[in-house]
């Protein structure tokens, strides 16, 4: 890269993904979660049934994420080479995956809040129609898991190409809280229908707000600590510290390890020593404890 003033210096720092087939895939689940959700909500206002608008509304909050996805992938791809970005682009799926996540606990609280004043004051459903409909919105839930499952399995189970995509896994998750609601509105509508259980309609309501409560829960929590740039473990800090000082007695004086993409982690040290080793012999030293530094910057002291 060259500067205004003639200054040249090597800026590589493209650590992010290839996701063109992953963003595909979204806009697939987007599409199909879209046409429902109108379908859903249509069907729920008109029938009555809490248990299908809340899986209506439900499926519309994860069209919304599923956008974010797709804007996400976009900027990434847009920004892979941008020298602006100290550390490219990486964090953008963590940021779509805790936009996602933000609006998964948005949903649990609406569903949980209208679910128990349907629980309060039942009201009349029309049952055939909003079973057809529920039906209908599980058979597309059920294929988007399908399509979107072999990334997510790939994510969790690929520990030699360890691509682990917050972006993805929060998509994957919204469609399967959307299957769970689908399944549940089903049970309460027959429930309904067969046994005149009309308050099983809110009871499923409130049972879907916690499931998916849990889950935006644990979503928020771990692309936050990426976002906040939290340090790797305590146990891997002390292993590079025992590996570092094992060579020519060397001291660090200040470490500072995080995470910069899916694969990818960043490092900066001081240390010190009466005999320093070479720059290199430092960096290799730190790739034998942590093989996912990509970017490292040491700076050394002689005592």
């Amino acid at each position: 890269m060259q500067t205004d003033s003639g200054i040249q210096w090597d800026h590589s720092h493209d650590f992010g993904v290839d996701n063109e087939n992953r963003e595909n895939k979204v806009k697939i689940v987007f599409a199909l979660t879209t046409v429902i959700m109108v379908l859903e909500i249509g069907a729920g206002t008109w029938s009555g049934s809490m248990a299908l608008l809340a899986d209506g509304w439900h499926m519309g909050t994860h069209s919304a994420a599923f956008a974010i996805a797709m804007f996400a992938y976009f900027y990434a791809k847009k920004h892979a080479n941008n020298k602006e970005f100290s550390f490219g682009t990486g964090k953008v799926n963590y940021l779509g995956g805790f936009a996602s996540a933000v609006a998964l606990a948005i949903v649990a609280l609406m569903m949980a809040i209208e679910s128990v004043q349907r629980l309060i004051e039942p009201q009349a459903i029309h049952f055939n129609e909003a079973i057809v409909v529920a039906i209908i919105g599980l058979t597309v839930n059920i294929a988007s898991v399908f399509l979107l499952h072999d990334d997510h399995h790939h994510d969790n189970h690929d520990h030699e190409h360890h691509h682990h995509d917050h972006n993805m896994k929060a998509a994957y998750f919204h469609v399967l809280a959307d299957t769970l609601t689908s399944v549940l509105a089903i049970v309460a509508l027959l429930a309904g229908k067969f046994y005149g259980w009309i308050w099983m309609d809110s009871l499923v309501g409130i049972v879907g707000a916690v499931v998916i409560f849990r889950w935006s829960y644990g979503l928020i929590k771990e692309s936050s600590e990426v976002l906040l740039d939290k340090s790797v473990g305590t146990s891997s800090l002390i292993k590079i510290a025992k590996a570092i000082k094992a060579e020519n007695e060397t001291v660090i004086n200040d470490i500072h390890i995080w995470k910069i993409a899916s694969i990818h982690q960043a490092a900066i040290l001081s240390v010190a020593a009466k005999n320093p080793l070479e720059l290199n012999e430092y960096k290799e030293i730190l790739k034998k404890c942590l093989p996912r530094l990509s970017h490292v910057s040491i700076e050394i002291q002689k005592l």
